[in-house]
C-alpha cells in the first residue's frame, strides 16, 4: 500500500520561483554501433531576445525559449527526461522549461520504437536500450559543454513518465525479470503494461532485460505514474540507495492502477530513500503537456480513443496539477542534489 508523503521537504513551504532565461536546442546523435537519437535540450542562458514556442502544435501548448542561445557560465545540475510508450520529448516540456529556469540543464530523448516519430517494431522490442539512450545523451552533454553549458557531474538526476518511469528506475538499480513479469500478467491481464509484452519484446528478451543498467552518476530519480513496475525484482528495489520520488495518479484506472504499479515500488524501495505523492485529480495522462481547447475533438477524429490523453480527474485543471508537480519535483530534486536554484536574472513569475 502506498504510504502518504509526510512533510518530506521543508522547501515546500516556499513557492517555486523561476529565475533564468531558458534556451533550447535540438540535435541528433549517432555514434558507431548505436541507434540514432533525437534529443531536446533546455538550459539556462544569460542571453536576451525574442523567445519562440517550443513543442507547440495544434493540440498541445508549448513553452517559450530562446533557440540555440549561448549557455550560461558555471556548472549546472543535469536532469534527464524519458517519455512514455508512444510519446515524445514534448510530453514533459512543461517540466523541462521550469527546471531550466531554475538553473538545470535538461535533456529529453525520443526513444526509437516507442516514440511518436518512430514506431518501428524492431526498435520497440529493444526495451533494454531505453536506459542506455539516456546514458548516451548524458555522456554527449557532459563531453560537449558548448551545447548547453558545463554539467556538475555530482548533481545528475532522471525523471520519467509511464514507461519513462520504468526507464529511470533501471538507472537507479531496479532489475527487470521478464519471466516474473509474464507470470504476474497471468494474474493481472488487464494491466496496460501486460498488453505490451509482445510489442516490447518482453516475451523474447533472451536475458538482455535482466542486465544491470544502474549508473552511479544518477543521484536521484522521479517516477511519474510508471508502468511495468511489477517486473522489477523485490530484491533489486530493496537495494536502491538513491532518493526516489514516486508520483501517482489519484484518478487512476483499472488498466493503469497506481496501487499495482507505483504502489509496488513503494512496497519494496526502502523507506529511507523513497517519497510518495498521490497527485489529487491527476489521471495517468495529466503528467503530459496541456491540451488546447478543441484538442479532444481533434484527436478523436484522427485517432479515436486517444483523446483520453486530454482528460484529467476531479475539479483541478491540468495547469493546476502541473503547478503542484513542479513544486514537488523541483523541491525534491533541489534537496536531493543539494542544489540552490539560481537567484538572479529575470524571474518568469510562472509559479510565484
Amino acid at each position: 500500500m502506498i504510504r502518504p508523503l509526510t512533510c518530506f521537504l521543508f522547501s515546500l513551504l516556499f513557492s517555486v520561483a523561476s529565475y533564468a532565461n531558458t534556451a533550447f536546442r535540438q540535435l541528433n546523435i549517432h555514434e558507431a554501433d548505436s541507434r540514432p537519437l533525437d534529443i531536446a535540450i533546455w538550459y539556462p542562458t544569460a542571453a536576451t531576445g525574442s523567445p519562440e514556442k517550443v513543442g507547440d502544435n495544434i493540440a498541445f501548448y508549448g513553452t517559450s525559449a530562446l533557440r540555440d542561445a549561448a549557455p550560461e557560465a558555471g556548472k549546472h545540475p543535469l536532469l534527464l527526461l524519458s517519455h512514455g510508450y508512444g510519446g515524445n520529448w514534448r510530453n514533459l516540456s512543461w517540466l523541462a522549461t521550469e527546471m531550466a529556469a531554475q538553473g538545470y540543464i535538461v535533456v529529453a530523448v525520443d526513444h526509437p520504437g516507442t516514440t511518436t516519430f518512430n514506431k518501428r517494431p524492431q526498435d520497440a522490442k529493444e526495451l533494454w536500450r531505453r536506459p542506455q539512450d539516456l546514458q548516451r545523451a548524458m555522456v554527449k552533454i557532459i563531453t560537449t559543454p558548448s551545447l548547453a553549458g558545463k554539467v556538475d557531474v555530482q548533481r545528475i538526476a532522471a525523471a520519467g513518465h509511464s514507461l519513462g518511469g520504468w526507464t529511470v528506475l533501471e538507472l537507479a538499480g531496479a532489475r527487470f525479470d521478464a519471466a516474473r513479469f509474464q507470470n504476474d500478467c497471468r494474474t493481472h491481464a488487464r494491466l496496460s503494461a501486460c498488453k505490451l509484452t509482445q510489442a516490447l519484446g518482453i516475451d523474447d528478451a533472451d536475458g538482455r532485460l535482466a542486465a544491470d543498467e544502474s549508473d552511479p552518476a544518477i543521484k536521484a530519480v522521479v517516477s511519474l505514474d510508471l508502468g511495468l513496475a511489477r517486473g522489477f525484482t523485490p530484491e533489486s528495489l530493496s537495494q536502491i540507495a538513491v532518493p526516489v520520488l514516486i508520483m501517482t495518479a489519484q484518478a487512476d484506472s483499472d488498466e493503469l492502477p497506481a496501487r499495482l504499479e507505483s504502489g509496488y515500488l513503494a512496497e519494496y524501495i526502502p523507506a529511507a530513500v523513497r517519497r510518495v505523492v498521490n497527485v489529487e485529480g491527476a489521471t495517468h495522462f495529466s503528467f503530459m503537456q496541456q491540451c488546447k481547447p478543441g484538442a479532444m475533438a481533434l484527436i478523436a477524429e484522427k485517432e479515436p480513443g486517444e483523446e483520453i490523453v486530454c482528460q484529467d480527474g476531479g475539479t483541478r485543471s491540468r495547469a493546476a496539477i502541473h503547478r503542484q508537480l513542479t513544486r514537488d519535483i523541483s523541491a525534491f530534486l533541489n534537496q536531493s542534489l543539494d542544489f540552490q536554484p539560481l537567484s538572479g536574472g529575470n524571474p518568469s513569475g510562472s509559479y510565484r
